[in-house]
C-alpha cells in the first residue's frame, strides 16, 4: 500500500499537468469553434423597481432603457435572442426613507455563459416621497346659460366627495376637485358622465395624483319658464297651382318657435301652433322660397323677435301617358334605284311625361324614320327610330316593335308612264 502511495505521489504532478493541458487543449477548440464576442444586447430593458416601501411613491423619472454591453459565445447569443426576457434592470429600492437618492443598477442575466462588459446608466437618481391622501367636496362649475325661455334646476350628482391620492407634495398642492359642464342654449334634461380635474389655487391642472372617483354621474334639470311655450309652425295656403301641376311638399324653416307673454294665460291658450300669414299658390308652375309673417294673437311674442319664418313650395307637372296613332314612317338612306315596301307603313306609340307637355304634342312634332343606308336587296326586321320633341317626354312602348321590310330594284318608268 506505501509503495502505491509513494507511486502515485511520483506520478501525481505529471497526470495533473496532463489534465491541465487536456482542458486547455478542450477550451481552445472550444473557443475556435464557438468563440465569444462583446455585443451590445438589442432588446429594450425597461428598469424594475424592487423592494419600494408601499407608503412612498416615486416622483422622479426612470430612464427608459439601458444599453448593456455583454460578453458569451455565438451559440449563447442565438438562445438570449430567442429567449423571452434573459437580462434584467434591476433597482432595489429596500430600506430607503423619503428624499433623494443615488441608487447602482444591478443588471441580471439569467443564462450562462454570459459576461456583463459594461452597462449605462450604472446608477439612478431616485425621489422618493411619502404617500398622502385626502378627501375634497367636489365643486360643480355649469357655465353658459340655456335656451332663453328656459331655466336650470339644481344639479344632481352621485358623488360629494372625491378622494386624492400622490404624493404629499402634489397632494397638497390640490385646492379643488371640479367638474364642469356646458350647457349653454340647452333646452332639454342633460343626463351625463363628467370628467374631475385636480387644480391648485390658481385653477391650474394638477397631474400625478389619482382621483377616486375621477367620473361622476351628473343630472340636471331644464324647464321652460313660466309664459313661454314652444308652438309648431303651420302654413297657411290659399289657390290652386295651375292646371297640369301639384304641390309635392311644404317645409318651413323653423318647425318650431318659442312664444311668450306678460299674460301667461294667453300663451297656454294657444292651440300648440301659430300660422303663417296667407301664401297664395294660384297658377303657379315652379318651386319658391317665401318668408312669411307669423300671424300671432294679440299680445304674444316670438322669442328673438323675429316674427318671419322661410316657407319652401316644391311644385311639379302631373305625370301622365297618352298613345299617338297612325305616325308614318319615313325612309332615309335608300339609293334611288332601290324601293323599300313597309309592313305596316305607319306605327303607334306610347309616351309618358308632364302633361302640360303631353298637352301640347302633335302627331307632326314627332319624326319616325328608318334608315337603309348600305341595304342590298333582301327582307328585314328593323325597329323604327323614334325623335321626340322634348326631353321631358319619355318614350314607353312602340307598335309594332319591328317593322318587316323588303327591298326591292325599283321599277324603271316605262317612256311617257
Amino acid at each position: 500500500m506505501w509503495r502505491f502511495l509513494r507511486k502515485s505521489k511520483r506520478i501525481f504532478p505529471t497526470f495533473l499537468t496532463a489534465l491541465i493541458l487536456a482542458i486547455t487543449v478542450w477550451i481552445i477548440a472550444v473557443t475556435a469553434s464557438d468563440p465569444a464576442e462583446n455585443r451590445t444586447y438589442p432588446r429594450n430593458v425597461p428598469i424594475e423597481i424592487v423592494g419600494q416601501d408601499t407608503n412612498l411613491v416615486m416622483t422622479s423619472d426612470l430612464p427608459s432603457n439601458v444599453s448593456i454591453v455583454l460578453n458569451t459565445p455565438q451559440s449563447v447569443w442565438d438562445k438570449m435572442i430567442s429567449t423571452q426576457s434573459p437580462v434584467r434592470a434591476v433597482l432595489d429600492l429596500s430600506g430607503l426613507q423619503p428624499g433623494t437618492h443615488i441608487v447602482d443598477l444591478q443588471i441580471q442575466v439569467n443564462i450562462r455563459p454570459v459576461k456583463v462588459v459594461s452597462y449605462s446608466p450604472k446608477t439612478v437618481s431616485v425621489t422618493l416621497e411619502s404617500l398622502s391622501s385626502k378627501v375634497i367636496p367636489l365643486s360643480l362649475d355649469i357655465r353658459g346659460e340655456p335656451a332663453i325661455g328656459y331655466q336650470v334646476e339644481d344639479p344632481v350628482v352621485d358623488i360629494r366627495q372625491i378622494t386624492v391620492t400622490g404624493p404629499i407634495s402634489q397632494v397638497d398642492r390640490v385646492a379643488e376637485v371640479r367638474a364642469t359642464l356646458d350647457i349653454n342654449l340647452a333646452y332639454e334634461d342633460i343626463s351625463r358622465v363628467i370628467n374631475v380635474v385636480a387644480l391648485d389655487k390658481n385653477e391650474m391642472v394638477i397631474n400625478g395624483v389619482t382621483l377616486t372617483p375621477d367620473r361622476v354621474d351628473l343630472f340636471l334639470e331644464i324647464n321652460q319658464r313660466y309664459g313661454y311655450r314652444n308652438v309648431i309652425v303651420s302654413v297657411t295656403i290659399e289657390g290652386q297651382v295651375a292646371d297640369g301641376y301639384r304641390l309635392t311638399n311644404i317645409s318651413v324653416i323653423p318647425l318650431a318657435v318659442t312664444v311668450y307673454s306678460s299674460n301667461p294665460q294667453i300663451v297656454n291658450d294657444l292651440p300648440g301652433y301659430v300660422q303663417t300669414m296667407p301664401l297664395n299658390l294660384e297658377g303657379m308652375k315652379d318651386d319658391i322660397d317665401v318668408s312669411l309673417l307669423l300671424d300671432l294673437p294679440e299680445g304674444i311674442l316670438v322669442v328673438g323677435d323675429n316674427r318671419t319664418v322661410l316657407v319652401r313650395v316644391s311644385i311639379a307637372a302631373v305625370q301622365s301617358s297618352m298613345p299617338i296613332a297612325n305616325l308614318p314612317i319615313e325612309i332615309i338612306g335608300l339609293p334611288e334605284n332601290f324601293q323599300a315596301i313597309l309592313a305596316p307603313e305607319m306605327i303607334t306609340i306610347l309616351i309618358s311625361g308632364p302633361l302640360p307637355f303631353l298637352d301640347g304634342i302633335k302627331p307632326e312634332d314627332i319624326r319616325v324614320y328608318l334608315d337603309l343606308t348600305d341595304y342590298e336587296v333582301g327582307t328585314y326586321q328593323l325597329e323604327p327610330v323614334v325623335e321626340l320633341p322634348s326631353e321631358e317626354i319619355t318614350m314607353e312602348s312602340i307598335q309594332p316593335g319591328l317593322i318587316d321590310i323588303e327591298v326591292i330594284i325599283a321599277p324603271t318608268p316605262t317612256p311617257g308612264g
